[in-house]
């Protein structure tokens, strides 16, 4: 055999057996369809052995948000992740679609069977948060949180505890290489130079906390990524025929008016996590992302390329690659 020939493919399979990006994602499941757009990545991702999810936690305040994320896991053919929920979050009223965990087919079976009937029965995020980080090796985990800041700046301020004897900032330190961020507003929106985006506005203080303080690498997506890399309502209509029942389509139409392109606000904080290196963003300079106390988000560049944050920038060629990888990702089978 020839000895280059060997060595090719030595390196080739290293390559394509590269370890899963080790993900807990945050989320606030309910208020809008690209959080279950992203979680279905997620599942995608982890059938192609890109990903290993770790554990959901949940933002949104409402018991069916961790039963709907859960009927999603196991539709995806994944029952056991652990599912964290907030407790005295915001935005406690019932979600649009999350009504789905308690579907039934027409012979009055579980659309969507799950264990999970109620986020009253779900752990708490800072102590699910704090057990998962304490299980895996330093400086692997890669967090994504695509909701309200509230679970990760309890994790931030939480104290020793049975799991870990580090605080909750000195476990992040320890244990976390990348937290990728669907929020705020980094460039200019419908002529609103200070854009005040839901997610930060909806727990300000929480916000204001890990913008200070988070000790580990921050990439932040911002309003303006999503609305310029909508998911084409003709998907809905076209891609998902080969089951009856899917919860991204019928979770789309109960969220969304019929035609309607929604933004992939979430789904670009979820690529970016696991793909920083394929070419679907451009990446700001390093600086310092601040907080002000109405919510807007300030990006200050930092001197000499040093900072802990960067934001994204996206051209128009680069939107339609990241459309089109969201779509696929999306409207792939649950893997048998």
């Amino acid at each position: 055999m020839n000895r280059n020939w060997l060595v090719t493919l030595i390196v080739a399979a290293s390559l394509t057996q590269a370890e899963p990006v080790r993900l807990i994602f945050d989320t606030d499941m309910g208020n809008d369809s690209d959080d279950l757009m992203a979680l279905c990545m997620i599942h995608t991702l982890q059938s192609r052995g890109a990903v290993d999810l770790l554990a959901v936690t949940i933002s949104k305040d409402h018991p069916q948000a961790a039963a709907f994320t859960d009927a999603v896991n196991t539709f995806y053919g994944r029952p056991d992740i652990p599912i964290g929920v907030v407790k005295g979050g915001a935005t406690p009223e019932p979600g649009k679609f999350n009504l789905l965990a308690e579907a039934l087919k027409e012979d009055g079976s579980p659309r969507y069977p799950h264990d999970l009937k109620s986020g009253d029965d779900a752990p708490e995020a800072t102590g699910l948060l704090r057990k998962i980080l304490t299980g895996q090796p330093d400086h692997s985990v890669t967090l994504v949180q695509v909701g309200f800041f509230t679970n990760f700046q309890r994790l931030l301020e939480s104290s020793p505890d049975a799991h870990s004897p580090l605080s909750g900032r000195e476990l992040i330190a320890k244990k976390v290489k990348l937290l990728s961020i669907m929020a705020g507003a980094f460039q200019t929106i419908n002529w609103n130079t200070r854009y005040l985006e839901y997610n930060v506005v909806k727990d300000i203080p929480a916000a204001q906390k890990l913008a200070q303080e988070w000790p580990s690498l921050v990439v932040w997506s911002g309003f303006e990524i999503g609305i310029a890399a909508t998911y084409p309502y003709e998907s809905i209509e076209l891609d998902y025929g080969y089951l009856k029942h899917h919860p991204l389509p019928e979770a789309y139409a109960l969220y969304s008016p019929k035609g309607h392109n929604r933004p992939t606000w979430d789904p670009t904080a979820l690529l970016y996590a696991v793909y920083p290196d394929r070419g679907y963003f451009t990446l700001s300079p390093a600086g310092t992302v601040m907080v002000a106390d109405d919510g807007a988000t300030v990006f200050s560049p930092g001197k000499d390329g040093q900072g802990r944050d960067r934001y994204l920038a996206m051209n128009a060629e680069q939107g339609a690659r990241v459309r089109e990888a969201i779509v696929q990702l999306c409207v792939a089978p649950p893997a048998k």
